[in-house]
């Protein structure tokens, strides 16, 4: 019992299974609307952009959530006007702005003598690294974007199975949309910390992709969601405690089997 028990022992870890779960919740939650928009890209995308303002606040000494979460709702605004006024694609206008604004960051980064080990957390991601600080915000963070969710429930619904009719309904579609995307920029910055830019689309999909293979209504896939994302996360920090690998490489991993047995499971209801 001590040997299970041990990883709750420490202060550190204590703070990181607290975060976890936020970000599990959190991210599976708003996956349910990226994997139903089919907006995978944009997860993706928008956590690269985010490094340019990382940097940014690096060099100008001010708070990495801060610098991520400017950029990272300037991008996903940008998204929406530049496909709307613009008339261009979505998965284009991401591939044009997240690869210009994580370049950016490069850029930046470049300018300096050396690498900073706290810039290289946030791509591979350090959720043990959580400090107090920190904690409270990813906490306050998810809090707004679980309540923005909750009362903006019904014209989300609406928007994501069909616009056109939620606008001849009344509803005002582009201003979902705009909010959606700046609920997932926050949403993503959420995530930095535990899963890092490279993994956190993998966070925001793989668990809402395995709730959709066991259901077809859109409130059993959220709960379903947020329930394979805690477990992902809770079960991923757990285990990466005793075979001492990578926190965030081991969330991903753990999401990404539940998400093979989800499918086997959906075949073998069908037989």
């Amino acid at each position: 019992m001590e040997i299970l028990t041990e990883p709750f022992h420490y202060a550190f870890m204590q703070r990181a299974f607290v975060a976890a779960l936020a970000v599990g919740l959190i991210c599976s939650t708003m996956g349910t609307y990226v994997i139903l928009r089919k907006l995978s890209f944009i997860g993706d995308g928008i956590a690269h952009a985010s490094f340019a303002g990382i940097v940014i606040a690096y060099l100008r000494g001010a708070n990495f959530y801060l610098g991520a979460g400017i950029v990272a709702v300037l991008t996903a605004v940008g998204i929406g006007f530049v496909h709307r006024r613009g008339r261009i694609s979505l998965d284009t206008t991401i591939g044009v702005l997240f690869t210009g604004m994580f370049a950016l960051g490069v850029f930046l980064m470049s300018q300096q003598r050396s690498y900073a080990v706290d810039l290289q957390s946030f791509l591979f991601g350090d959720i043990l690294a959580v400090q107090p600080q920190d904690l409270w915000l990813i906490l306050g963070l998810s809090i707004i974007v679980g309540v923005t969710v909750a009362v903006l429930f019904r014209g989300l619904l609406y928007t994501t199975f069909d616009p056109v009719v939620a606008q001849a309904s009344g509803i005002n579609s582009p201003a979902y949309e705009y909010a959606l995307l700046v609920m997932l920029a926050l949403t993503i910055v959420v995530a930095l910390q535990a899963v890092g830019i490279v993994l956190v689309a993998a966070l925001l999909v793989t668990p809402a992709a395995a709730a959709y293979q066991l259901t077809s209504r859109f409130s059993p896939m959220m709960a379903l969601a947020a329930l394979f994302g805690a477990a992902s996360t809770e079960g991923g920090l757990y285990l990466s405690y005793y075979v001492r690998a990578s926190s965030g490489a081991t969330i991903v991993l753990l999401a990404t089997l539940l998400f093979f047995l989800a499918i086997g499971l959906k075949h073998l209801r069908r037989a």
